[in-house]
């Protein structure tokens, strides 16, 4: 029998988790990655090389691979703060560039990776050129750039994005909508609402694309809102805003965690951009969507509050298979 097709729509350090436990599942998976991070190691080669930022697709990479510890530990190093020009940047971003730059696009170099390190699945970037995000807030100030977007106080009406070298229309990468129109679920998440989620649904095609498959279309929502982003948001409003951006209400079902995160367990030094736990709207989700899916998705790790992607795939796995049924 065909193995379930299955996409995953993200970016950020939410999608890894939930690619790390599906690659195990007897599953067909490709994952479809944002191209706007302008911040830290990816925003300075990009940048510099011009080219779409490399850091998600890294993690992703790592994520969906078999690679041995070391060779992992190896691609995720860092370089320290007194390294001149190579402060900051992980080697595996200083890898996918110059692959990059030597074929001619960061699709290519990803294509070769994915072969290096037998990835389970298929990894493209939303779009073959570096995006500007915008947000438009809701006193109508706009701010242009991911990494400036939290710095703003106020509340975001709806983001776009724009090529950031040229005025062309963005456009999705090659392969990058078959694989939606192709899938039998589309999973959105978790991660960043605003800017790791919404920046690929925002390219044209995708957005179309998303209106146009077939598939059961899940949102994992996120487990905690977001400095600058999402505070004070019910697990429904984040399904509102992304309904609202597809221009129709896109999503089918909605995982959300109803395990309470300990008072006092979250480290704010640590994870600063995390606010308060996302409260659950049961009411105003069955408003939006056919089926919600509410069960203990949490995992606690270092002072921080995750998903736990095991439990989060092994409900994608039920929704699937009761779907070809």
């Amino acid at each position: 029998m065909r193995k379930p097709k299955i996409t995953v729509i993200g970016g950020g350090t939410g999608i890894p988790v939930i690619l790390n436990s599906l690659r195990h599942e007897e599953v067909d998976i490709t994952a479809i990655v944002t191209v706007a991070d302008d911040g830290g190691s990816s925003g300075a080669l990009r940048s510099v090389m011009q080219l779409t930022p490399p850091g998600d697709l890294r993690n992703v990479l790592v994520a969906m691979s078999d690679m041995p510890k070391f060779y992992e530990k190896v691609f995720q190093y860092r370089f320290a703060e007194g390294d001149g020009p190579l402060a900051g940047h992980p080697l595996g971003n200083l890898i996918i560039s110059g692959i990059a730059e030597m074929e001619g696009s960061t699709y290519s170099a990803m294509q070769i990776l994915t072969k290096f390190f037998h990835v389970t699945g298929k990894i493209y970037p939303a779009s073959e050129n570096p995006l500007t995000l915008h947000a438009v807030f809701k006193d109508g100030y706009e701010v242009a750039g991911e990494s400036h977007i939290a710095g703003y106080q106020g509340m975001i009406d709806h983001v776009y994005v724009t090529n950031t070298y040229n005025d062309d229309e963005p456009t999705a990468s090659r392969k990058v909508v078959d694989a939606i129109m192709d899938s039998d679920m589309i999973v959105l998440g978790p991660g960043s609402l605003f800017t790791s989620i919404l920046p690929n649904l925002v390219i044209p095609e995708i957005k179309q694309a998303l209106i146009d498959t077939k598939a059961e279309v899940a949102y994992v929502c996120n487990i905690m809102t977001q400095y600058g982003e999402t505070e004070h948001f019910t697990d429904a409003d984040h399904v509102e805003v992304l309904n609202r951006h597809l221009g129709k209400d896109v999503i089918d079902t909605v995982l959300v965690n109803i395990q309470k995160v300990p008072q006092d367990y979250m480290d704010h030094n640590k994870f600063d951009e995390y606010l308060v736990q996302v409260e659950h709207d049961f009411a105003g989700l069955r408003k939006q969507v056919k089926r919600v899916i509410s069960s203990d998705f949490l995992r606690l790790e270092n002072g921080g509050a995750f998903h736990n992607g095991d439990y989060v795939v092994e409900e994608l796995m039920n929704l699937v298979r009761m779907k070809k049924r």
